[in-house]
């Protein structure tokens, strides 16, 4: 099973659009993890439950920067949400966006 992390400053909005993406990848029968964490859990969240990929809360799209120098060398697809698809909510479309990344990571 793929392991899909939203990250963002709290973690509240990004909580909803990972639910959503969860239940997109259910109704489809994609075997994925999506669940969301604050910002600061990213270090220890990788060193104890590797993701398959993180995408960042368009609110923390400065610290991508900062989060590619420093988890960059793990070879982990790393990628700030569209705005407008986070405004939307649109589970589908992030979660399309993440599979891409994934499976372009080989």
């Amino acid at each position: 099973m793929k392991k899909i992390y939203l990250f963002c400053s709290a973690g509240m909005s990004t909580s909803m659009l990972a639910n959503k993406m969860q239940e997109v990848a259910n109704a489809h029968n994609v075997p994925v993890k999506v669940a969301a964490f604050s910002h600061n859990k990213l270090g220890d969240i990788i060193a104890q439950d590797r993701p398959d990929c993180i995408l960042l809360g368009p609110q923390v799209k400065y610290m991508y920067d900062e989060t590619v120098q420093k988890y960059g060398h793990e070879n982990i697809p790393i990628a700030v949400i569209d705005a407008g698809d986070y405004g939307m909510m649109n589970g589908e479309k992030v979660l399309k966006t993440a599979i891409k990344l994934i499976k372009g990571n080989k």
